[in-house]
């Protein structure tokens, strides 16, 4: 997998379990005891200026878009559509990831990072929802300016 010689090539150490395709969070949860890590919600949304955004945060908070949206200056987040996401990170619904913008060539995806996952391994999917990654949250910001990508460490 390319994800996988990436994180190799950057000298970020991980974990990998392979498994029955998630979709849901729910779904995602009943894997988490056979790797260590904090389970991580991936929501790829948009402004009304189709400005992208992965929301990352823990899977067990509730995404407040209101919040999120005037925490970042703008009138309004909503949710990508399933051909958006096709088109710009080259996903399938349930396999949004923030490992996903290396497909984003255009770098039109900033990443917001909770700051409660500051500290912690993660669980990330490599790019297909049969797989699960866990890694340092400090690695997956490596991993960000590696792409060059933008990010924002948001507080609520």
């Amino acid at each position: 997998m390319d994800i996988l010689n990436i994180l190799n090539d950057l000298n970020i150490k991980y974990e990998i379990l392979s498994h029955q395709a998630v979709y849901t969070v729910e779904e995602a949860k009943q894997i988490e005891n056979m790797i260590e890590g904090v389970g991580c919600k991936n929501l790829f949304l948009k402004d009304k200026h189709k400005n992208y955004y992965i929301f990352v945060l823990e899977e067990n908070k509730r995404a407040n878009l209101k919040e999120l949206a005037n925490y970042l200056k703008l009138s309004k987040l909503s949710f990508a559509t399933p051909e958006e996401l096709k088109v710009i990170l080259n996903l399938e619904p349930g396999s949004v990831t923030p490992l996903s913008i290396i497909n984003d060539k255009e770098n039109l995806v900033t990443l917001i990072l909770d700051q409660e996952l500051n500290n912690n391994k993660i669980l990330v999917h490599p790019n297909t929802n049969t797989k699960t990654v866990s890694l340092l949250f400090e690695d997956l910001i490596k991993f960000i300016e590696y792409t060059n990508h933008k990010y924002i460490i948001y507080k609520d």
